[in-house]
């Protein structure tokens, strides 16, 4: 372990100590500087950077790595160093300082280096390593942080985002992803990549952190890189993945929540109207509709959206959660959008779906009650009296017949509803409840009304209340029965030849009590008559005489001729 090969060493140091005036047997080892982490101690074989002053007793300087600015690379152990430093080596922690006293015999002994070490030579070595490793070493892969749920990991030929800090194995920084505020995107086990980082990325997932140690020969090797990284150099990154995705995926389906039942599913050319969230695979939210407070709204399959989220809405029930996970060649592809969507980034939605419809859609009725007698329904020109609660498909109840203090009344087929609920309201009985579904086009269109969304299907529960059969377009009154004869003559009461407004209404009153004629249903019938009076006098002296009474039926016959 990390001390392993502290106490014989300390057993020489004591030895010097305590016999100072005699000769060394063997080198002197102060560990004077012990990392307190020590993962790994050099062991006979391994390779080793690392840097020295070394100096004679009287503190002579005679070489120092430091001064040339490269630290020292050999193998420990194969006789490539003086067999001091061999042994003064062995069991060193990266970043730990030691003070080595080699005596001549396992240094350069009796011949020295001429010029620079004289024979019989004590050295001095204050060395701080900086590095192992070993042929046999692998990529040394540590898990830091890995989310709760992956649905997938990294394979050969995948496209990566990750986010790196690189270090050699001492700590020295040499890039980073992060100083660029940008993330290394590239392919996984295509060659694009250090041997070691494209066995390091393999199996991560989306989100998860790791240490990742690589030494050289599956880094850079004998040549380093540029000034940054020095030959034979281990490399440690930690690696944060952003996301990652394969050039064949196809959108995936997730979370699904769907309601039942679902009677009907989208399909291209449908219109859907929906809410979502967007987020980056690493949970970076870029986009949101409810920070709008609007829907979404489009058509689908038509390509108005990316083609992910085209493919991603298809089948959706009205009420239904999903989560769409999308690639980046079926989303913004290697340019992104904007400055929230980075290049070649896989895009997740969590959409709800408010409602959909089609352009082709009618009114969609379902009967809840029906009585079991009904003689008579509804039609068009009925005047009818009922309740209703307009709600949104989501159940979000817009408006209600019950808020006030009668029902609702309307003649049908007058225009005096949106088209959608006409429709809805005919073929009823008395005392009949359903439900109808009226798509926009119908109903408020593309631009909504006063607390109707845009583009919103509405639902209206209806029940019918009361019903008076209709009459004729164009008619304010009708006769039940045939039209009688010699009309003026019956009209004209007091028989002055003449019919002021208050006798053509009193007649018509009494037409109606005796269930001979009825009036417009649902109008009002004072301002029935007066519009009528005013029809038939003709001259606006303010009476009707018998040459100004005419029928409806007679103008209109009149009128064809002057026509022709």
């Amino acid at each position: 372990m990390m001390f392993s090969s502290l106490i014989p060493w300390l057993q020489f140091l004591i030895l010097y100590v305590a016999c100072d005036s005699g000769p060394l047997e063997d080198v002197v080892i102060d560990r004077y500087d012990i990392p307190k982490v020590c993962p790994r101690e050099v062991q006979m074989g391994d390779f080793v950077r690392y840097h020295y002053n070394g100096t004679f007793k009287d503190g002579q300087k005679f070489d120092a790595s430091y001064d040339r600015g490269v630290a020292v690379a050999g193998f420990v152990g194969v006789g490539r160093l003086i067999t001091g430093l061999d042994r003064g080596i062995l069991g060193m922690c990266v970043n730990e300082r030691r003070k080595l006293i080699v005596p001549p015999h396992l240094g350069y002994g009796s011949i020295g280096v001429p010029g620079m070490i004289p024979a019989d030579s004590t050295l001095y070595f204050d060395i701080l390593l900086q590095d192992i490793w070993n042929k046999n070493d692998e990529v040394q892969i540590t898990t830091i942080h890995k989310p709760t749920q992956c649905n997938r990991t990294v394979q050969d030929s995948d496209f990566v985002r990750y986010h790196y800090n690189g270090t050699l194995l001492d700590g020295t920084y040499f890039d980073s992803s992060y100083s660029r505020s940008s993330t290394y995107d590239t392919y996984v086990g295509s060659g694009w990549l250090i041997k070691g980082m494209d066995i390091g990325l393999l199996g991560m997932c989306a989100g998860e952190k790791r240490r990742i140690i690589i030494p050289p020969f599956l880094a850079y090797g004998e040549k380093g890189y540029g000034t940054v990284i020095p030959q034979q150099a281990s490399l440690v990154f930690h690696v944060l993945l952003i996301d990652f995705h394969n050039p064949k995926d196809g959108i995936t389906v997730q979370n699904q929540v769907v309601p039942q039942p679902c009677k009907r599913k989208a399909v291209t050319g449908d219109y859907v109207r929906y809410h979502y969230n967007g987020t980056l695979m690493d949970g970076a939210l870029f986009d949101s509709s409810y920070s709008r407070n609007s829907t979404y709204n489009t058509y689908i399959g038509m390509g108005y959206v990316i083609p992910g989220m085209d493919a991603g809405l298809q089948g959706v029930c009205i009420g239904e959660w999903r989560r769409i996970v999308i690639p980046p060649h079926l989303g913004y592809g290697e340019n992104g959008a904007g400055n929230s969507i980075p290049g070649s980034a896989v895009l997740v939605f969590d959409v709800y779906i408010i409602d959909f419809h089609n352009p082709k859609d009618s009114v969609d009725i379902e009967v809840t009650y029906r009585p079991d007698t009904c003689n008579t329904t509804s039609k068009k020109g009925d005047f009818i009296k009922y309740h209703y609660n307009c709600s949104l498909l989501d159940g979000t109840l817009l408006f209600s017949s019950h808020d006030y203090e009668a029902p609702q009344q309307v003649t049908l087929g007058m225009n005096k509803v949106i088209d959608g609920l006409d429709t809805g309201l005919l073929g009823m009985c008395i005392g009949e409840r359903r439900t109808a579904l009226v798509p926009p086009h119908l109903a408020h269109g593309e631009r909504g009304a006063r607390g109707v969304p845009p583009s919103a299907v509405l639902r209206f529960e209806l029940e019918l209340l009361h019903m008076e059969e209709g009459i004729p377009e164009g008619y304010l009154f009708i006769w039940l029965q045939d039209t009688p004869e010699n009309l003026f003559e019956i009209m004209d009461l007091d028989k002055d030849g003449e019919v002021p407004q208050e006798e053509f209404s009193n007649f018509l009153h009494a037409q109606v009590s005796e269930g001979k004629g009825r009036f417009l249903p649902g109008s009002d019938r004072e301002k029935s008559v007066a519009d009528m009076f005013i029809n038939q006098d003709r001259n606006k002296d303010g009476k009707i005489t018998a040459d100004e009474l005419k029928l409806k039926t007679e103008e209109e016959t009149e009128r064809v001729h002057e026509e022709l």
